[in-house]
């Protein structure tokens, strides 16, 4: 019998989008919020290179990120950007974005940041000014905790990108494991939170069935700073002071 009651509950429900990178952090991220009955997840959004159509820094095929989302069971959004924008042209290609996704009655957005303040900071700026509010499921859980939790669950990801400031060759390629967790150098965090490296997700409890890909070939990419210190990378999934000072190791996914 449908009830007063029951409607309230309805009504109460968030309609919300989820900032998915393909990696550990957005997986159980957003695991945890389609756990929680107060959010409906309408759309996984996702910034990909236009030139190289691949993920924002995780460098992983468009084509892998839609097997997630199909396996996920969820639409997916792609915001085409250029391969290293301008901190203005990022923002005004997310407003665009937010304003369909605002036509369509959400009002909320999830993330899988933990721990940067100031990344947190920029991104619920800049959703307050387009009416929207974000969502941190992950926020301020230790880093131990969640990997731990992570692992547990039976999620598996592949570290497609590291930082060679932080690690070397030998890293890039590695399932996330405890013995890549015990691998790791004191001053890396075991989630990568400051950039260190990233992650391609391809099983695990929001799966409907893993994602097929083989390993391709290890490359190297260097990145030259841009003029403009103000790097869109305040706004993606790295330390906006480390991304463009170092190379990057990619294993290519296929």
């Amino acid at each position: 019998m449908f009830t007063l009651e029951n409607y309230s509950s309805v009504s109460t429900i968030k309609k919300a989008l989820f900032n998915w990178s393909s990696g550990k952090d957005s997986a159980l991220a957003l695991y945890k919020t389609l756990q929680n009955p107060d959010f409906k997840i309408e759309f996984l959004l996702t910034s990909v290179s236009q030139q190289f159509q691949r993920i924002s820094m995780h460098g992983v095929r468009v084509e892998l990120l839609e097997s997630q989302a199909k396996s996920i069971g969820l639409p997916l959004k792609i915001m085409q950007i250029p391969e290293v924008p301008t901190m203005e042209v990022y923002e005004n290609v997310m407003t665009e974005t937010l304003i369909e996704l605002k036509n369509e009655g959400i009002r909320h957005s999830v993330f899988g940041d933990i721990f940067l303040e100031d990344l947190r900071q920029y991104r619920e700026n800049q959703l307050a000014k387009m009416g929207f509010e974000g969502v941190f499921p992950l926020w301020k859980i230790p880093t131990q905790d969640l990997i731990q939790e992570f692992i547990s669950l039976g999620f598996k990801t592949i570290v497609v990108c590291v930082n060679e400031r932080y690690l070397d060759k030998s890293f890039v390629g590695r399932i996330i494991d405890h013995k890549f967790i015990d691998d790791l150098p004191d001053n890396v965090d075991v989630c990568g939170e400051n950039g260190e490296f990233h992650t391609f997700t391809f099983d695990g409890p929001i799966f409907s069935a893993p994602i097929q890909f083989e390993i391709g070939e290890i490359v190297y990419r260097k990145y030259e700073k841009p003029k403009n210190e103000n790097s869109s990378d305040t706004a993606c999934d790295t330390s906006a002071s480390d991304a463009f000072d170092y190379g990057f190791w990619y294993c290519d996914l296929i």
